[in-house]
């Protein structure tokens, strides 16, 4: 007895001494660990894979598309993207989840009922031991349990769900028009080193014509070799701008590849619309886009919906602390051995149930609710004020874009117009190399700005459509046509 008294406050002693050594954390314990410090990178154990993951399948273009893959139109892209961009694909599955849920909480409006089996094995005795029995009892049962009152936390809770999916929704909503917005603009921006390179090919064709042009000149003596020599480097730079305009082509290629969900490297090509700038397309007034934005962007319909979400939550939480009133039925039967002589038994039972004291967690999970939801609350402020600056912006964007537009179309008849005469007097032997260069250069200038404000004039046109809440893909049924 002495020594059991001694040893206990021994090896308690003993054991928190043990405890009290220890300074750093196991590695076993710890396993896969963290970085020896937090300059110095993590390397994975053995235990953590690091091969890498297998190659996502390549996106396949359908038979449908294959067969005019040299004369894509925007509509045939926007449909090739919405087959094959994963974020409308991730935003889909999202939402199927928050249906799944839904659908799970709902399940609260039904009684749960199962079926349990139990089998009991007894020895007793009686009179002091003087008789021995064994017994086995088999009771199988079926148990139903219903909730009949909780104060409006199932209806909350199911209120949650609902209001998830739909923000869900128009999340992938919005994930569509993010991805048609994404084609639009690297599709316009394919046409415009299209159309950029056609100038550049003109530029080419005006260069080779005065360095002829200056030749002749030479050879009669009506200039100096100075002249041919200027004239050479500017067919040099005419044809060095060129071949980065192709080079651009290819570039922005890869760039409408890859916002249609295909590899950059795939072989296709798009129509080159014949079309003017419809510049004669009025816009409505900012603030009518403004309202219609605020009425149909999806993202804050979505960010309404997680408003209403965090709102039911609240409720939730605050139906916790509340009585709940449910109801067991219980129906089987024992079957005593080894006769197996058989009693129905049943049971029908009310509980409620009241909550007292639980360290304070329902409180401050209402506090938290309440949190949450004056969070939503502010980023929906904070969605507004930028849907509203989205819009101003991209409605003065376009606005500047058509002027550019119509200056543009000035500029260029004004440079067409001027090389003519500075191209046709140099000819003539009358005039400088100096003005036809210059000229040649406007002109060029002058192509380039043109193109160039033709696309900006076209994303800015699709920009607001996405910022008011309008573009859409292929039109269909009740769609606009994208623009």
């Amino acid at each position: 007895m002495k020594t059991s008294s001694v040893a206990l406050p021994v090896a308690l002693a003993g054991l928190f001494s043990a405890a009290g050594c220890v300074h750093e954390m196991s590695a076993g314990r710890t396993e896969p660990g963290v970085a020896p410090g937090p300059g110095l990178p993590w390397t994975p154990p053995a235990s953590v894979e690091t091969t890498p993951a297998p190659a996502p399948a390549p996106s396949q273009i359908p038979p449908d598309l294959v067969k005019t893959a040299q004369g894509w139109g925007l509509n045939d892209l926007i449909d090739l993207a919405l087959r094959n961009n994963p974020d409308t694909r991730a935003a889909w599955f999202a939402a199927r989840s928050a249906a799944a849920d839904l659908g799970a909480q709902r399940g609260a409006y039904y009684p749960t009922t199962f079926a349990q089996e139990a089998t009991t094995r007894q020895k007793g005795s009686a009179v002091g031991g003087q008789f021995t029995f064994h017994s086995t009892t088999t009771n199988p049962s079926i148990v139903m349990n219903y909730l009949l009152l909780d104060f409006g936390g199932r209806n909350a809770a199911v209120e949650e769900s609902r209001q998830a999916l739909i923000a869900a929704n128009w999340s992938h909503n919005a994930a569509i028009q993010d991805a048609v917005l994404g084609v639009q603009q690297a599709y316009y921006q394919y046409l415009n080193t299209r159309a950029l390179e056609v100038a550049e090919q003109a530029a080419l064709k005006e260069a080779h014509a005065n360095l002829d042009a200056a030749d002749h000149r030479h050879e009669a003596g009506l200039s100096t070799v100075a002249d041919v020599l200027q004239a050479r480097t500017a067919l040099s730079q005419a044809r060095l701008r060129l071949e980065t305009a192709q080079g651009q082509i290819q570039v922005i290629r890869g760039v409408l590849a890859t916002a249609v969900g295909l590899p950059a490297n795939t072989s296709f090509d798009v129509e080159i619309p014949l079309q003017e700038v419809p510049l004669a397309q009025g816009t409505e007034q900012v603030d009518r886009l403004i309202e219609q934005a605020q009425a149909r962007r999806p993202d804050l319909s979505a960010a309404r919906a997680l408003v209403l979400k965090a709102q039911a939550n609240l409720d939730n939480a605050r139906a916790q602390d509340r009585p709940t009133l449910t109801t067991t039925l219980n129906g089987g039967r024992i079957f005593y051995a080894p006769d197996y002589n058989s009693q129905d038994t049943y049971s029908l039972g009310f509980m409620l149930t009241v909550p007292i004291f639980n360290g304070l967690t329902y409180h401050y999970n209402v506090f938290k609710a309440e949190a949450d939801t004056e969070v939503s609350r502010a980023r929906l402020d904070s969605l507004q004020q930028q849907a509203t600056f989205q819009v101003w912006n991209s409605y003065y964007n376009q606005k500047t874009a058509t002027q550019r537009v119509l200056t543009t179309r000035d500029l260029l008849e004004s440079a067409s117009q001027s090389y003519d005469v500075v191209s046709a007097r140099y000819k003539a032997g009358v005039g400088s190399i100096l003005d036809l260069l210059s000229a040649e250069s406007a002109l060029a200038s002058a192509r380039a700005q043109e193109a160039q404000a033709r696309t900006d004039w076209f994303v800015a046109t699709a920009q607001l459509a996405h910022d008011t809440g309008g573009i859409w893909g292929p039109a269909g049924p009740g769609q606009k046509e994208t623009p």
